[in-house]
């Protein structure tokens, strides 16, 4: 099924352009009209010779003033492309955070969480001799601040007792 909706949406995109299309088709009458004109001249029908050359002469004209025209991007298929494009947008920006590479990303360009920065400013005053917190202190501070670190340390505190 996957395999029969990209084909259908590949064949929608890759549809012929509507000004090739026309050029094509001019290009198929000058060549009947030419067919037309030896005919004419062949049987010595001169009606026939005249109004090819008309026919030729028109086809000719569309040509030229085909050069001044442009494709038009129907509204649809530019709003297909938005929505692809956004896919694909969405689809790194996952890809990036499953793979851990988000929070490279983060640390990079200098973006860490509040709650990190918190508990790092925690850790490094605990360290530190001249700062009067310990590490109960810092461990009631984490509990206090990621409800998952606290669920994790009930648990823990459950099956040691």
């Amino acid at each position: 099924m996957t395999r029969f909706l990209s084909l259908i949406l590949l064949a929608s995109l890759v549809g012929c352009s509507p000004l090739a299309r026309v050029s094509s088709n001019t290009n198929a009458i000058r060549e009947e009209a030419q067919v037309l004109i030896d005919h004419g001249q062949a049987t010595g029908d001169q009606e026939v010779v005249t109004h090819a050359q008309r026919i030729s002469n028109l086809a000719a004209d569309t040509h030229v003033r085909l050069s001044g025209l442009e494709d038009k991007v129907p509204a649809w298929l530019s709003t297909l492309w938005m929505a692809a494009l956004a896919m694909v947008v969405v689809g790194i920006v996952i890809v990036l955070w499953q793979t851990g590479l988000g929070s490279a990303v983060r640390i990079a360009i200098g973006w860490l969480p509040r709650s990190k920065v918190r508990d790092a400013d925690l850790a490094v005053g605990m360290l530190d001799p001249n700062n009067p917190e310990n590490a109960r202190e810092y461990v009631a501070a984490r509990r206090a601040s990621d409800p998952e670190f606290d669920a994790a340390w009930r648990r823990i505190q459950k099956k040691g007792s």
